[in-house]
C-alpha cells in the first residue's frame, strides 16, 4: 500500500492542473496559485499553454509532455523532482489524463512514491452531463471511440447494454459517422450533443440520435455526446411496431417506414427493417 498525505510534508510534487475548456475566466484560483508556485510546467502543447500563461502574466519554464514523447518527458519530470522542483502537468483544455496525455507519467510517479495532487477545474464531459437533462446519478465516461468504423462498432457492442448515461468525446469531422454507428448498435436512443462548451457558440442539441444526425453534418467545434443508457425493451411492443411499419410501407419505402417507426417507438431502425422483411 502507498499512502500519500498531500499536505503533511513539504516535498516536490507533481500537480495535475485543469485548464479552461474555452472560457479563460473559468481558470480556478487555486490552479492559478499552483501555476505561480511550481518551478516548471509540463504541457501537452507548449504553444497553447504559453498563451494561457501570458493571459495571466505567469512566467515559468515550459517543456512538452504529450503521448508521443513520453520517453523524453517522463525523465524530465523525474529530473525536476530530483532537483527539488515541483511540476505542474497541464493539457490543452480540461483535466490532464481524461482523454489527454499523462497516464503513464502518473503511474511512474506513484510507483516511485512521488506525490501526485489533482487540482479542481473545468471538465467538458461533466459540464455536458449536468445540463443534458439525462440521468446524472450514475454515468460512465468513455472518452473517444476508435476512429475506424469496424473497431468503433466493436467498442459500441461491448457497452450497448450498459444501463446508465454514457459520455463520449468526438471531433466534428467524425461526428456523423460515430452517430450513425451508435444508431445501428444502440437503436434510436435519447441523447444530447453539446458543442463549443463555455465558448461564444456554445450549443446543446437534445433529441434522439436520428434527429441529431439530420443536422450534425453542419456542426463544428469540439463535441461531447451524452447518450442515454440501455433500458429494458418495455417501451414498445415489437409486433405492434412491425404492424405499423407494414402499414406505413404501403405509401413509403420500407426503409423510410422503419425510420418513422423508429422515431415513434425508440426501437432500432435496423431491427425493424430485418423483422419487417421476415414478415412481408
Amino acid at each position: 500500500m502507498i499512502r500519500q498525505k498531500s499536505f503533511a510534508f513539504q516535498r516536490p510534487t507533481v500537480y495535475l492542473v485543469p485548464t479552461p475548456i474555452g472560457n479563460l475566466t473559468e481558470m480556478a484560483p487555486r490552479a492559478l496559485d499552483i501555476l505561480n508556485q511550481v518551478d516548471v510546467i509540463a504541457a501537452e502543447d507548449t504553444r497553447n499553454t504559453r498563451k494561457l500563461l501570458m493571459h495571466y502574466s505567469i512566467h515559468k519554464p515550459l517543456f512538452a509532455c504529450h503521448e508521443h514523447n513520453q520517453q523524453v518527458a517522463i525523465p524530465q519530470v523525474l529530473d525536476a523532482i530530483a532537483s527539488n522542483q515541483s511540476v505542474a502537468l497541464v493539457s490543452d483544455a480540461g483535466y490532464p489524463l481524461l482523454s489527454d496525455p499523462g497516464q503513464h507519467l502518473v503511474e511512474t510517479l506513484i510507483q516511485k512514491e512521488i506525490p501526485v495532487v489533482s487540482i479542481s477545474g473545468p471538465n467538458a464531459a461533466l459540464d455536458a452531463l449536468v445540463a443534458s437533462g439525462l440521468p446524472c446519478y450514475h454515468y460512465m465516461f468513455y472518452g473517444f471511440l476508435d476512429n475506424k468504423h469496424n473497431k468503433r462498432i466493436q467498442e459500441l457492442e461491448t457497452i450497448k447494454t450498459f444501463p446508465y448515461t454514457m459520455l463520449f468525446y468526438e471531433a466534428p469531422h467524425r461526428i456523423q459517422a460515430t452517430l450513425t454507428d451508435m444508431l445501428a448498435v444502440f437503436g434510436n436512443r435519447k441523447m444530447v450533443l453539446a458543442r463549443e462548451l463555455t465558448k461564444l457558440h456554445e450549443e446543446y442539441l437534445r433529441g434522439t440520435i436520428s434527429e441529431i444526425l439530420e443536422v450534425c453534418e453542419e456542426l463544428k467545434g469540439e463535441m461531447v455526446i451524452v447518450m442515454a443508457g440501455n433500458q429494458k425493451e418495455e417501451s414498445f411492443d415489437l409486433d405492434q411496431a412491425i404492424e405499423r411499419v407494414i402499414e406505413l410501407s404501403k405509401t413509403l419505402k420500407l426503409k423510410e417506414a422503419c425510420k418513422e417507426v423508429a422515431k415513434e417507438t425508440g426501437a432500432s431502425k435496423n431491427l425493424l427493417y430485418q423483422e419487417a422483411l421476415k414478415r412481408k
